[in-house]
């Protein structure tokens, strides 16, 4: 059986035909319209080419914003403004001439390691995506922790005391060029998190804290998560993630941290993604195919 995954971001939308074993037959991506009908049409239009290919049996929708597949709206708001506060679940239905389901783009990416990814040897997750800012998904018994608002898992609202701020400023690459930007009293243009690590190993102190801060925080937000929630592991996605020296940076303040607390016996478990780009399209058909059952 074959189904169709759309991964909707603010640049570009990615598309795939994936089987129920999650092996990707076709894909593609296209621009993302600034227009809800061209953005509709190019969905159909994609959906007509696919069923040439193959039978398809639905269509999993990675979107950003607080996704209620239930009601069928997207809460909240992202860069792409038309796919907000209307039942767009049922509109799509009808345009492309299939059942559909969608999720909320980082719970799409933590379904799509825990289904055939990193976490797929367990039932209850932790996942971060580490990028301009901090977001994540909390996953039990394979199935994704939503909360009463739709904010489960959004551990970049974590505060941070010595940042007086939350985790999305410090604990990410977005977080390390703003603030290497407010050191050097300059645009954060002028900086990527790539540029940071760097001047890191040129030598720079200053950048050599902050990338130390990052990892600080991480481990600061890890730990308290496990033992609120007490996942089997957590999975840290995001192009960060694919540095050899992330984990073991966080790894030494965990070290710290286990030492001070030391009543904790529970060491958490962190495992980079297996995935990348295409962990939002296999948790798109994950999250249908658990709703079309």
């Amino acid at each position: 059986m074959n189904y169709l995954a759309f991964d909707v971001g603010g640049s570009s939308v990615k598309y795939a035909v994936i089987d129920e074993k999650g092996t990707f037959a076709e894909r593609g991506s296209f621009v993302t319209p600034k227009d809800k009908e061209i953005f509709f049409a190019n969905l159909a239009d994609v959906k007509t080419r696919m069923a040439d290919f193959c039978k398809l049996a639905g269509i999993g929708f990675s979107m950003p914003g607080a996704v209620d597949d239930e009601s069928g709206v997207i809460g909240g708001s992202s860069a792409l403004p038309y796919i907000h506060d209307f039942p767009i679940r049922q509109q799509l239905e009808q345009r492309l001439g299939l059942p559909a389901a969608m999720e909320n783009d980082a719970n799409c990416a933590a379904l799509g390691e825990v289904w055939t990814g990193a976490g797929r040897d367990y039932q209850d997750v932790a996942f971060f995506v580490i990028g301009s800012g901090v977001g994540g998904a909390l996953v039990h018994r394979k199935e994704i922790i939503h909360g009463a608002h739709l904010h489960g898992g959004e551990f970049g609202y974590m505060y941070i005391r010595e940042l007086r701020n939350i985790l999305s400023e410090g604990g990410c690459p977005g977080g390390l060029k703003r603030r290497m930007a407010k050191a050097r009293s300059v645009s954060p243009d002028e900086f990527d998190g790539r540029r940071v690590y760097e001047l890191r190993d040129a030598g720079d102190e200053t950048a050599a804290r902050i990338i130390d801060d990052m990892y600080e925080f991480l481990a600061r937000a890890i730990y308290d998560i496990q033992y609120i929630f007490d996942p089997e592991a957590f999975l840290l996605g995001g192009a960060i993630s694919s540095r050899s020296d992330l984990i073991p940076g966080i790894e030494s303040h965990l070290d710290r941290i286990m030492k001070e607390a030391a009543v904790a016996r529970i060491r958490p478990k962190i495992l980079p993604c297996l995935h990348g780009n295409d962990a939002n399209l296999l948790g798109a058909v994950c999250h249908f195919r658990s709703v079309h059952r």
